[in-house]
This record gives C-alpha cells, structure tokens and sequence, in this order.
C-alpha cells in the first residue's frame, strides 16, 4: 500500500506565526458566528418567508452539514495542502451566504444555510489542522487558547450583533455582513500561508467513502435532530432514517478497510490517545451545550423571564470557556504536560453538573457559580484533548486527525440537546412543548399549572447528564501521556500503534 510522504518541515519565526493565527483567527470567527448569529432573528425570518414549522432547521441544516464536511476537509487536507482547502471553503461559505442573504422562501433559505455548513465545516477545521501544522506542540495550547477567546466572543456577541442588525437594517444583513469579514480574512490568511507546506504525493481520494459517511452521518444526525424536536424516537421515519444510516456506517467501515488511501485510517483509532481525547470532548459536548440549551429555557419555564433575560444568565458561562482554555494552555506549555489537566477538567465538570441538577435551573448566584465551573472545565478540556491527539499521530495524518476530534465534538453537543431534550419531553409531555423552536427560543412554555413537575423534569434531566460527564473522568485515567513535543512537526512517528505503546 503507498504512503503518504509527510510534507517537509518548514520553520515559521514567532512574527510569521503571529500573523498566521491572526488570520486564521479571523476565519474561525467567520465561522462561529454563523452559528449564533441567526438566532434571534428566526422570528423575524418566519414573519417574513412563512413556513414556523420548518424554522429549526435553518439552525440544524448548518449544525448538520459543517459536522459531515469536517471530516472529509480533514483528509484532503491532508493529501492536497490546507491553504487550497482553507480558499475553498471561504469560497463556498461566501455564495453561500449571498444566497441566504437573497433567499425569498423557507425551503430556499434551509437550502443554502446547508451550503453555508459545507463551506463553515471547512473554515473551522482546517484552521486548527494549520495551526497544529506551524505551532510546536509546546506552545500550541497557548494558541488555542486564543482561539477559543474567538468561540467565546462569537458566542456571546453573535446573538447581541444579530439582535442589533436584524432591529436596524434587516435579518438578512446577518449574511450580508459576512462578505466584507470573509474577504478579509481570506486575504489575510492566504498572505500569512504562503510557506505552508504542500504534501508531494497525490494518492487517490476514497470517493465511496466519502460518500457513504456523510450520507450515513447527515441521515444519523437527522434523525436525532428530530428527536431533539420532540418526534418520538419510535416514529416509523426516525428508525428507518436510523436504520439506513447504520447500514451506510457499516459499510463506510468495511470501505476504510480495504481503501488504499482510506478517507478515515482505522490505525488512527488504535491509538489509545485519539479515541479517548475524541471520547472526552464528546461527553464534554454532550452536557456542556445541552446546558447552554436547557439552562435558559428552563429559567424562560419555571421562572418566566424573556429569552433576553435568560440568555444575560450565560454570560459567564461563555466567558469561563476560554478563561479555561488560556489557564490550562498556559500550563501545558509550561509542563509540557495534558493528562494533569485532563483529569481536573473532567472531574470539575461532572462536579458542575450535579449541582446544577440539584439547585435547578433558576437565576441565582449559586446557578451562576455552577455554570462558571461548568465552562471552566469545558475550556480545560478543549485545547488538552486537541493537543493530546495531535501529539498522538504523524503530520501526514494530522488533518483528520483534527477533523476527527471536531467531528466528535460537534456529534456530542447534536446528540446531547437531543437525548436530553427527548428525556424532558417524556417527563412532561411531548404535546406540553411544541417543538425544537420552543427550545431553542423559549417560545412556549410548560403549563403554569404544573410548576413542581416541570422542576421534577428539569432536575431529572440534568441529573442524567451530569451521570454522562462522569464517564469522561474515568476515561481520562486511562489516556496514556507522552510529553509533547518542542517542534511543530513529527517525522518518526505515524499513525500505528507502536507495539511497546498505546494499542
């Protein structure tokens, strides 16, 4: 079987790094705004085109195609060169975001939000595959606590500044907005990028598999997205879209086996490391944006504040995140060491949860405190985890490798709105809700003659998925560490287990 030759290794001074992560910064911004910027408009955008019912998925259809894409972006990254890959996306996701701008119906908007995903997937994933390619592993962190300072500014400011765009100009100035931050970010990432390493060998792209893995996972992710949106689980479409997408993933799987140039290579899991870090960040995912779902809507049901209100609660939720991240980053740099940090971001987070679960979701300083810790132990975890699968494989693989650890991440928060979701609908009712809008928007309530068994509910359902975070603590006792590296590439290590290593 051929081999891909890892790419020369090519030393970037600390001004040319600086100027790589600024606009590399630029674009990960891009493409986290996106996924909070057009929430508070949905009212304003099903006023104006029709069609309430379809409404959610003008937020799924991104969340569901940027987490297909990631993987594949991933690969050809690795065989074709990151700085092409990194043009192509900003391509896609900028037409894609004049067609949103332009759409003049539901169905049209719902399908070019789609492409935006396909273009924001790639904008995402390989940039951190290009920071894990210039950065040495040492300082890495670092850096990525830099970028989750980004998540953390798109997070809380992408609602303010669609808020503020929607009320003054129109709700379709939120897309309009993104040519001018596109272009400029392209420009200064592909001036920064001119030294990236190109791959010289050109091996054959797994098309079918390709195929069968984002058909598999866009049907996987569809189904639990509608789960999320109170259709039971039972329902005959449900289990036939389950059905399909396992049979599709079965066969993905027996694809990458006898692949010459597998899209995912199945040595990659092997490594101890990368399916634990991937395991990690999936559970933290799973709770962490569950609670950043539940929490306001809870506080909307039980306490009737307006979705202002309940979003002003997550503020410091959202800015614990990165103030984790740069903590831990810095420490990691210093040690050299992740699974220190590992440990104590997981065990915090379960910790979180359970008082979370206890003190129910009101807006009191002790909920506050909870969610702070929360966020806290979610930043600890981003860059160690991301850091430990890239110190796990060779460069020729660290594309996907990165992508892997964004797919699973992105997986655990789809999949953890809607177990939990699916959880408090039988709780209370699932004709007591409505459907995924009135989750993400609180605009329903339960009933106000029922309030001790909505605070049952919300108890009961945070419970569970602070049970879940606990799983992440026992896993990262079994992460094996190796030190991390002082350069940016790795030339004697591939993805195969060793024998005397982490198998």
């Amino acid at each position: 079987m051929p081999e891909t030759v890892e790419p020369a290794a090519v030393p970037f001074s600390p001004p040319e790094i600086h100027a790589i992560i600024s606009g590399l910064m630029l674009i990960i911004l891009l493409g986290a705004l996106d996924q909070t910027i057009v929430s508070v408009s949905l009212p304003q955008m099903a006023k104006d085109l029709g069609s309430t019912s379809m409404l959610a998925w003008v937020v799924a259809g991104y969340l569901v195609a940027s987490t297909v894409a990631t993987p594949v972006y991933g690969k050809l990254g690795d065989l074709y060169g990151r700085r092409l890959l990194l043009s192509v996306a900003v391509a896609i996701f900028l037409v894609a975001s004049v067609a949103c701008a332009m759409a003049n119906s539901m169905p049209m908007l719902i399908a070019a939000r789609i492409l935006q995903g396909i273009g924001g997937g790639g904008l995402i994933s390989t940039a951190q595959a290009i920071v894990g390619e210039v950065v040495p592993l040492r300082e890495r962190g670092r850096y990525q606590g830099y970028i989750s300072v980004v998540y953390a500014a798109a997070s809380v400011g992408g609602p303010v500044l669609g808020g503020y765009l929607t009320h003054l100009l129109s709700w379709r100035w939120i897309f309009w907005i993104n040519l001018p931050l596109g272009l400029l970010a392209i420009w200064a990432a592909r001036r920064a990028l001119k030294r990236l390493p190109v791959p010289g060998v050109r091996l054959p792209i797994d098309y079918l598999g390709a195929i069968l893995l984002t058909t598999g996972l866009s049907l996987f992710l569809v189904a639990i997205t509608r789960v999320g949106q109170g259709i039971p689980l039972g329902s005959a479409q449900t289990l036939g879209m389950l059905g399909v997408a396992m049979v599709l993933l079965a066969l993905f799987i027996w694809q990458e086996h006898r692949a010459v140039e597998p899209l995912i290579p199945p040595a990659i899991f092997k490594i101890r490391t990368v399916w634990i870090s991937c395991a990690i960040l999936f559970i933290s995912f799973f709770q962490v944006i569950s609670l950043s779902t539940l929490v306001p809507f809870g506080m909307q049901t039980l306490d009737r504040l307006g979705p202002d209100q309940a979003a002003l609660q997550l503020i410091a939720f959202s800015l614990a995140i990165p103030v984790g991240a740069f903590a831990s980053s810095r420490w990691m740099m210093y040690s050299g060491r992740y699974k220190p940090l590992q440990l104590i971001g997981t065990a915090l987070l379960p910790l979180a949860s359970f008082t979370l679960a206890a003190l129910g979701p009101h807006p009191t300083l002790a909920t506050a405190s909870a969610l702070s810790v929360a966020g806290f132990a979610t930043g600890m975890t981003l860059p160690t985890s991301l850091v430990a699968v890239q110190n796990a494989v060779g460069q020729n693989n660290i594309g996907i490798a990165t992508a892997m650890a964004g797919l699973f991440r992105s997986m655990g928060g789809a999949i953890g709105v809607a177990v939990l979701s699916a959880i408090l609908f039988a709780l209370m009712g699932s004709e007591s809700i409505g459907n995924a809008s009135a989750i993400e928007h609180g605009l329903q309530m339960f009933p106000a003659t029922q309030p001790g068994m909505a605070e049952h509910a919300f108890r009961i359902t945070f419970y569970c998925g602070a049970a879940v975070a606990l799983l992440a603590h026992g896993l990262a006792w079994l992460i094996p560490e190796t030190p991390l590296r002082i350069t940016a590439h790795k030339s004697n290590i591939t993805v195969l287990p060793k024998k005397t290593g982490e198998s």
